[in-house]
């Protein structure tokens, strides 16, 4: 395990996994720490020195005072200045925008594999609503870290009032909760891309490296649909398919697709 410094001093904790080829980073999504991707990030290890970070505000790293997606994306930096040689990102759920938002911003990066941004760009599901952040904000800010959640998986991911009850019960309830004060966070990075509006052509025109954009064969519709909407948007983004998968993708699935990706530039 080691630490970077972020350009506003805040402190990023990383875990290094193997010692070969390219520098693979992951970007973990909402509510992840870097304990989410321990098993891809193994699995990877034995082609590729892979980082495992954990984003601002969450597991071992530190915060600031105000949010701002570029101090997001200068985390990132640090960690890829980090790095040695040429350096690709995965980036899972919100963290797929990020790594997407990174790069278009200029982060150096030679590929780029995201997995399910949650954008929502037709009606296969209400879009966020309109005063998600501010809302998120005021729960956060009164310190009711379990109504965040509450809120963020119903109106962000859309479950059903009548799911959460057992999802309380589960161990993965409490680490939610340490990492609910970040919601906000996610929501700012989002911005306008859950409207349900197809995404702007030019949002990301910076992009220029290979892109893969995988979603799951048997997730929810509306994150197959941004998927495909995002590869549209140009000849470098390919799509992929990731059969009798959902949104929490088996690693074992994942990880040979991805080596695919970074090594040779085509998912299989």
């Amino acid at each position: 395990m080691f630490k970077v410094v972020s350009s506003d001093g805040t402190y990023i904790a990383c875990e290094r996994h193997g010692d070969v080829g390219r520098t693979v980073i992951l970007v973990g999504g909402t509510l992840m720490t870097r304990a989410r991707h321990a098993p891809l990030a193994s699995l990877l290890a034995h082609d590729f020195t892979v980082i495992n970070y954990d984003r601002r505000g969450r597991g071992d790293s530190g915060d600031g005072p105000v949010y701002d997606v570029q101090r997001e994306v200068d985390d990132l930096d640090a960690v890829i200045e980090r790095a040695a040689g040429p350096v690709s990102l995965f980036g899972m759920s919100s963290g797929a925008a990020l790594a997407l938002e990174a790069v278009a911003r200029g982060s150096a990066v030679s590929s780029l594999a995201l997995y399910e941004p949650p954008f929502v760009v037709d009606g296969t599901r209400p879009p966020l609503p309109a005063d998600y952040v501010d809302r998120m904000r005021e729960i956060v800010g009164r310190g009711e870290m379990a109504e965040a959640v509450t809120y963020f998986l119903t109106a962000g991911l859309g479950l059903p009032g009548e799911a959460i009850a057992g999802i309380r019960d589960t161990p993965v309830w409490a680490a939610w909760e340490a990492t609910a004060p970040t919601l906000p966070y996610d929501g700012r990075l989002m911005g306008d891309t859950m409207s349900g509006r197809p995404l702007p052509a030019d949002r990301w025109s910076a992009v220029n490296v290979p892109v893969l954009v995988g979603y799951g064969g048997a997730g929810e519709a509306y994150m197959a649909n941004a998927a495909k909407g995002l590869a549209s948007l140009g000849d470098n983004y390919t799509p992929h398919s990731f059969p009798g998968q959902g949104h929490k993708i088996d690693p074992h699935a994942l990880a040979p697709v991805l080596t695919s990706f970074f090594t040779t530039g085509r998912p299989v």
